[in-house]
Parts: C-alpha cells; sequence; structure tokens
C-alpha cells in the first residue's frame, strides 16, 4: 500500500518509523517530513497547514491512506476535503476536530455528558474577564479557546500576573484569533496523565498510558510549551484508575460522540489529573499526542496499519491491539529560547553515536547545504529509549542525549519524575 503522512515533527516522525516497519506498505511518502523522516520516507516539501497544497498532493499521489499527524490541518477541514477526492483518511473532520480547536466546544460537551471535569466560565470581553480575575481562586487558569501549539495556557499565580496574561491573550492577541475568547477554569489538583485512544463508530481503545512534561524547565516550573518529554506506562496508573477512566470517561465520550452525532475517526487524546476525587479531564486533543507518540508508539507491537485501516473502516472493535512490556522515556531537545523566541540552523552533532536500540526522532530538523543536519524548530530531537524498567529506560535515556549537541541546546533533567501538585 501507498501510504502519506501529513506533518514534520516528532509525532510524525514516530508515526512514519512505525509505519515503515509494516509488510503491507509499499511506498512511504511525508509533507513536508523532517531531516530524520527522510530517511524512511519520501519528503515532499508541502506545507501541511496549506490545505489546498496538501489536497492537490492527495489527489496527485493517489495514496491508498492518508495519515494526518498535526492539529491545524485537521481543523481546517483537510479529512474532509481529502475524502470528497475518494481516498481513505486516518483523522477526525472538521466538526470532530472542533473538540481540540475550540474548548468552550470541548467544555460544553464535557458538561452536556457528565464528564468529570474542572468547573469553567468563558469570556469573550477584556474588561469584563479582568472583573472576574480570581473567579476560581489562584492560581488563575486561561485558556486561549482556540489553537494555539499548546501554549495557549496560563496559570496566574497572583492578580497581576492574570491581567497580564489577560492583556496579551485578549489585547495584544499573542495567540491570534485563538485568544478572542478566553476559557476561565478552576485549577485542578493532583498528577497528570495522557490516555490516547484509537476511536472508530464502533468502539474506543485506550493506548496505554502515558505522562507528558509541560513546563520549560525541571520542577514544573517556566511557561508551558508543546511537552518536554515523556514516558510510558505512567507510574500513577494501576487497574482501579484504568477501570475509573474507562467508567467515567471513555464511556460517556464515546456515547456522548454518537448522541451528538459525532463521527470521530482517529485518535482522541485525552488529558487528565488525577485527583483525589478521581480522574478528570484537562483537554480533549484530535490526533496523536507530541511527544507521548514517541514513547506510546516504542511499545506497541501490532501493526500499526492494520489499526488504521480498521478505524476508517469502523472495524476497530475486531481489531487486535498488542503492547509490549518495556518501558519507555523520550528526552526532548530543545533550541535555547523556547518556548520564546529561538535560533534555526544550528548543526547538530552525535546523531551516529547514540546507542542503537536508541531512537532518536525528529522534531525541527532539516539538511544543510553541505548535507549536515540543522536545527529547524523549537523543539528539535525525542531521544527516545526503552528498557526492562522505568529507571533503566530513563538512564537509557538521558546517557544517550548527552551524545548529541548543538548550540543552545537545553533540556529537562527530571523527565521520568512524577510530582504530585
Amino acid at each position: 500500500m501507498k501510504v502519506l503522512v501529513i506533518g514534520g515533527g516528532g509525532r510524525e516522525h514516530a508515526i512514519v518509523w512505525k509505519l515503515a516497519q509494516s509488510p503491507k506498505v509499499g511506498e512511504l511518502l511525508c509533507a513536508p517530513g523532517n531531516a530524520g523522516i527522510s530517511k524512511l520516507a519520501r519528503c515532499i516539501d508541502v506545507d501541511a497547514e496549506d490545505v489546498e497544497a496538501v489536497t492537490a498532493l492527495a489527489a496527485q499521489e493517489t495514496p491508498d491512506l492518508v495519515v494526518i499527524g498535526p492539529e491545524v490541518p485537521l481543523a481546517k477541514g483537510l479529512t474532509d476535503r481529502i475524502e470528497a477526492k475518494g481516498i481513505r483518511v486516518f483523522g477526525p473532520n472538521a466538526k470532530c476536530a472542533q473538540l481540540e480547536a475550540s474548548k468552550s466546544f470541548t467544555k460544553a460537551f464535557l458538561a452536556r455528558h457528565g464528564i468529570p471535569t474542572a468547573g469553567y466560565r468563558e469570556f469573550t470581553d477584556k474588561d469584563e474577564l479582568k472583573a472576574n480575575i480570581g473567579l476560581f481562586g489562584f492560581p488563575m487558569v486561561l485558556k486561549a479557546d482556540g489553537l494555539a501549539a499548546g501554549k495557549g495556557v496560563v496559570l496566574a499565580e497572583d492578580a497581576r500576573a492574570a491581567e497580564k496574561a489577560i492583556e496579551e491573550m485578549m489585547g495584544d492577541r499573542v495567540f491570534g484569533a485563538a485568544g478572542d475568547r478566553v476559557v476561565v477554569e478552576e485549577c485542578l489538583r493532583g498528577v497528570e496523565a495522557s490516555v490516547l485512544c484509537f476511536v472508530d463508530g464502533s468502539a474506543i481503545v485506550p493506548m496505554e498510558s502515558a505522562q507528558d512534561y509541560k513546563r520549560i524547565f525541571d520542577h514544573d516550573e517556566g511557561p508551558n510549551t508543546g511537552g518536554m518529554g515523556t514516558y510510558s506506562p505512567s507510574l500513577v496508573f494501576d487497574e482501579a484508575l484504568e477501570q475509573q477512566i474507562a467508567e467515567r470517561i471513555l464511556r460517556p465520550t464515546f456515547e456522548g460522540f454518537r448522541a451528538d452525532g459525532l463521527d470521530f475517526k482517529g485518535v482522541l487524546f485525552i488529558g487528565l489529573m488525577i485527583t483525589d476525587e478521581g480522574p478528570k479531564v484537562i483537554e480533549f486533543n484530535n490526533r496523536f499526542g507530541d511527544p507521548e507518540t514517541q514513547s506510546v508508539l516504542r511499545r506497541l507491537d501490532t501493526d500499526i496499519l492494520d489499526i488504521f485501516l480498521a478505524v476508517t473502516e469502523n472495524r476497530l472493535s475486531e481489531q487486535e491491539i498488542k503492547w509490549n512490556d518495556d518501558r519507555a522515556v523520550c528526552v526532548v531537545m530543545a533550541a535555547g529560547g523556547y518556548p520564546g523566541a529561538y535560533d534555526k540552523g544550528k548543526v547538530i552533532s552525535g546523531l551516529d553515536d547514540v546507542d542503537e536500540d536508541v531512537i532518536v526522532f525528529h522534531a525541527g530538523t532539516k539538511f544543510g547545504a553541505g548535507g549536515e543536519t540543522l536545527t529547524a524548530g523549537g523543539r528539535v530531537l525525542g531521544v527516545t529509549a526503552v528498557g526492562a524498567t522505568h529507571d533503566e529506560a530513563r538512564k537509557k535515556a538521558y546517557d544517550n542525549v548527552k551524545k548529541i549537541s548543538f548550540e543552545g541546546a537545553q533540556y529537562r533533567t527530571d523527565i521520568g519524575i512524577v510530582y504530585q501538585d
């Protein structure tokens, strides 16, 4: 089969890496891809967010399957556009993509179907929001309603910080139109965890659990990023918690999709806070998480193409999915200055020095004129190791991070440590 993957980050590298293992994949393409992906697939320089160009590419290449990685093209209706060409797509349609593209849409869905989440209120007027600073106490959780590359959430510790965040979101519009509506939430206390699920009209099937680290600095300090590392399985999960998640969150979510006419086909990423009252939903995303995918897919034994095809054909309930018992840890190496302004074009060295069983997923890289690998994004690499134990995987990941270097490189040193809020 001929498969086209849309995107060029670490998540897409992990998806391409897994698809490349399938004996059923004859030709593998990726748009736009990156330096790491190019070793596994034919990369085509088309912007993933340009739905017109991607649709034209799909019509030209006529793949048997298109897999859409990032959230923006999903929100723009890329699935609908490509399916209209008679091409099979793994990824939700525009109607379902609102679950990530609009936080107010998701909060209303959760409330309507009795799914545990934080209390909330939404605002479209800056002055009204400022008049309600401290609505749920502090820290005050402020979320830009629309897509903001994982950075549109601010935890303001006091009134001054809240006013600054409101001015940036709704006055300066640092997140563009995403901040025209701001959702204020009750601040949940506990341990964060992520559950990625395959979903179609027949079933919702959770993958192995993972934990992400959003803040830029150790000890969960500093501004939010797209994710600085992850590990799988989550150390906070046990059989009782998994049962709670299945009964309180997965089942009513699946039933809610049916009740609301949401024909979801793809991956539902559920961000959770494990509180004293049980698991509560922080967010929904419509695609594989990044960097959760890098650690989770290293533990998948089933041919991922079989799963993708089952989802597109509404027969997920019949598809067996097997996972191995390895522990996986992914440490993100980011550019200096990220998540703020950062330089690109720095030479990366040491990529050929890592252990044979360690995978370095490329998130923001490109080739230079001389064939050298250069930095090309905020998050640059995801060094991903597996081991028989969590500690073994964690040590191996960090041992190999130290073998790689580029000017300004930064990374957290505490990926895999659990912090109780």
